[in-house]
């Protein structure tokens, strides 16, 4: 097994890092084990294109027995979505497509959806959306799709209800993104396209255009032009046999309200099937910490890593502009996807991440122009251009884990900087 000082590239020092203040990274994350409010963890941070922080925490897996380790796989969930997303973009510099282009054009099944108006999913009005959708939309989540169920809770629209009736396909399903673009394409629009920022199916489509524009299925797609260039060799759809033995359980909180308890196994997991065919660009991903840092750090390298070029810089910094109507933030646009879910002031979105706007209306420490995303496992990134900056945090627990992960993990990064 690959030991956690093999990944560790430099000292914190040469990066304008305190490793004594870094300690209190390490204390922060240590603390939520130590009171059980997730199973374990792996932090890393790279700066200036150096891994100057990588640390194992806990369990991977109480049931077995297993410790944490480096090289752990993790449900990733959504943070599939930047990956796919900068995926299409891909296709974008080629030439194949513009983001006003209307998502019909290469989506047929899309030409002719309506809109919600009104009623109950077993008696409802729709009507003409006021515009088609288009593949900026997709990308923003500005698209007027919604979700049905996940992780067990159902959304909390009448258009989710369909989703959820019609048997959308979703993350870790049997079935195909064809098979979910020709449901879709059945239902109504949950608003018109861009006018609210809905975190539904959109990415599933996005990965279904860089099926279609590319002419391959998104597996394969992705293998080709992100992850064995960037040697992110434990990163895929579903985990192979071989390597089920570095698969972490995954967990959810007590219904008690004190620690948490087994929900998914990983000789049982739905993302251990062999045989798996739905390719989610919502949140389909396995990784590890190595492999996803390996993506953080070409995002800090303006789109390259070690000689390798993913994507140009001038695309990148487009996508991680903030793209929300007339510059306005998330909470402004906002539909909960689920009851209860928050929305956080000061960030927009870009095209596959949140963007910081203003840290103050975020009550967080952070630099503008920081960009981001989260796991439903509670895993979490963030990269910071004007920093060089990125830290990731991984572990496997439903829920978003403790209730100020984000803000807690940056401050405990952005204090140690002392440059």
């Amino acid at each position: 097994m690959v030991a956690v000082a093999d990944w560790i590239e430099a000292r914190p020092e040469e990066a304008g890092i305190s490793s004594q203040r870094l300690e209190t990274l390490r204390r922060v994350v240590q603390g939520w084990v130590d009171e059980r409010l997730i199973p374990g963890a792996v932090t890393a941070v790279a700066r200036r294109g150096k891994v100057v922080h990588f640390e194992t925490y806990g369990s991977m897996d109480d049931e077995a027995g297993k410790a944490m380790r480096p090289d752990a796989i993790f449900r990733i969930y959504s943070m599939t979505k930047p990956i796919v997303s900068l995926a299409l973009m891909l296709l974008y510099e080629e030439g194949k497509f513009h983001l006003d282009d209307a998502a019909s054009k290469f989506i047929p099944e899309f030409k002719d959806l309506k809109v919600f108006a009104g009623g109950t999913a077993d008696d409802y009005r729709i009507r003409q959306p006021e515009r088609e959708m288009t593949v900026r939309d997709l990308l923003t989540h500005m698209s007027g799709l919604t979700f049905g169920s996940m992780g067990g809770m159902r959304a909390a629209s009448p258009v989710g209800e369909l989703y959820a009736r019609a048997g959308v396909p979703g993350i870790g399903t049997t079935g195909t993104l064809a098979d979910t673009v020709r449901k879709l394409g059945q239902l109504p629009l949950q608003a018109d396209p861009g006018t609210e920022w809905i975190y539904g199916a959109s990415t599933d489509i996005v990965g279904y255009l860089c099926e279609v524009l590319s002419g391959q299925t998104l597996d394969r797609f992705l293998e080709e032009r992100i992850l064995a260039p960037l040697g992110m060799v434990d990163t895929s759809f579903y985990v192979p046999p071989s390597k089920l033995e570095r698969f972490a359980a995954c967990y959810r909180p007590s219904p008690e309200g004190k620690g948490y308890v087994l929900q998914d196994a990983p000789a049982t997991s739905e993302f251990a099937r062999p045989d798996g065919t739905y390719f989610s660009g919502v949140g389909g991903l396995q990784s590890t910490a190595h492999d996803y840092m390996r993506f953080c750090k070409m995002l800090t390298g303006r789109g390259e890593l070690d000689g390798v070029r993913i994507i140009g810089p001038r695309t990148l910094e487009y996508m991680t502009v903030n793209h929300l109507p007339g510059g306005r933030d998330r909470a402004d646009l906002s539909q909960p996807m689920f009851p209860g879910t928050p929305v956080q002031r000061g960030s927009g979105f870009g095209l596959g991440f949140a963007v910081l706007l203003d840290p103050a209306a975020a009550q967080v420490i952070g630099t503008p122009g920081e960009y981001y995303w989260s796991g439903a496992a509670s895993t979490h990134f963030f990269i910071s251009p004007k920093d060089d900056l990125a830290v990731l945090f991984l572990t496997q627990l439903m829920g978003m884990g403790p209730s100020t992960l984000g803000r807690d993990l940056r401050v405990a990064a952005y204090q140690a900087l002392i440059d």
